[in-house]
């Protein structure tokens, strides 16, 4: 019998996770490399194919699509205009329950066009908010969650024990938290460089297998 979420039997208490049920969610995934043929772009299809696949609801935004100036030229000084497409990004992610980052770390971190992507987009009024007369921030994209899926050359243990992972805190920490968005899951494939094709079927399968659970 079904009960606020749980599925119970006499001995135990499941969640729906764990019996494989999953409630669907509005997914908005983000390609954050400028190469729609790239290896990540497959890890976004096969993502989302598989999130429409189990129910969920699934929009894709591929930056390197976009039209827009990825600097903020004048910082917070004066607004810049946004773009068409930066207007209609923003109405997705306000959308979306869930977000779905997927991009290569270079040079220990995203790409320029996704740190672009949120210079222009993540501005005070729509990500966070500064309260007056305090140092402390209002949140105003809580209640959305997202996952990281990140592709890198260098060797994952290596990222995060040697190089701590600089990327990682970034995202997770300076950006997405920041602005409220929580839980932050990551997922690294990794190396890509001379990885075969049955390597990079494994990650492919698991990335589908996450984007059937929404996760």
């Amino acid at each position: 019998m079904a009960s606020g979420g749980l599925y119970e039997s006499q001995n135990n208490v499941k969640t729906a996770a764990e019996w494989g049920v999953y409630m669907s969610k509005r997914i908005l995934v983000l390609l954050g490399h400028p190469d729609s043929a790239s290896f990540c772009a497959a890890l976004a299809a096969a993502y989302s194919e598989a999130a429409r696949d189990a129910g969920h609801e699934v929009r894709v935004l591929r930056l390197g699509e976009l039209a827009f100036d990825p600097i903020l030229h004048e910082g917070y000084r004066r607004f810049q205009d946004l773009e068409q497409d930066l207007i209609s990004a923003q109405a997705e992610i306000l959308w979306a329950e869930h977000l779905v980052f997927v991009y290569p770390v270079w040079w220990g971190a995203m790409p320029a066009l996704l740190k672009g992507f949120f210079d222009r987009v993540f501005l005070p009024g729509f990500a966070f908010k500064y309260r007056d007369g305090s140092v402390l921030w209002d949140r105003l994209l809580s209640g959305r969650s997202a996952r990281l899926l990140v592709t890198m050359d260098t060797p994952p243990w290596f990222y995060r024990w040697v190089y701590r992972m600089p990327g990682h805190n970034q995202m997770r920490r300076t950006i997405l938290e920041f602005s409220g968005i929580k839980p932050v899951k990551i997922s690294n494939f990794g190396t890509v460089r001379g990885s075969g094709a049955e390597r990079r079927q494994r990650w492919l399968t698991a990335a589908q297998r996450l984007g059937s659970r929404g996760e």
